[in-house]
């Protein structure tokens, strides 16, 4: 009888540490989502140290709008954002700043 309640509470731990990883894997992943109306502070930022403000902030806005996140800093960190990372231009540059 002893073995079965061992069994049963390693089982507990198990099932529990699954459910705490699980969660922590979503706060990670979410950690960078943004809601629509905190890209423009974001991307004022992220455009900041460029000489072409214009241009950087309008690509800025519409990979935000579609990607919700904007990399942190001034320039590169873009795995920080998959979909920002990905999308290209026709020639095949990055389409986000």
């Amino acid at each position: 009888m002893a073995a079965r309640s061992y069994t049963s509470t390693s089982s507990l731990l198990l099932v529990f540490a699954i459910v705490i990883m699980v969660t922590l894997s979503n706060v990670a992943e979410g950690y960078n989502r943004l809601r629509p109306q905190d890209c423009k502070p974001r991307c004022t930022y992220r455009c900041s140290a460029t000489s072409h403000k214009k241009p950087c902030m309008l690509y800025c806005l519409k990979c935000c709008a579609k990607c919700l996140c904007v990399p942190p800093g001034t320039y590169g960190n873009k795995q920080t954002c998959p979909c920002y990372n990905v999308w290209k231009t026709k020639e095949g540059r990055p389409k986000c700043p």
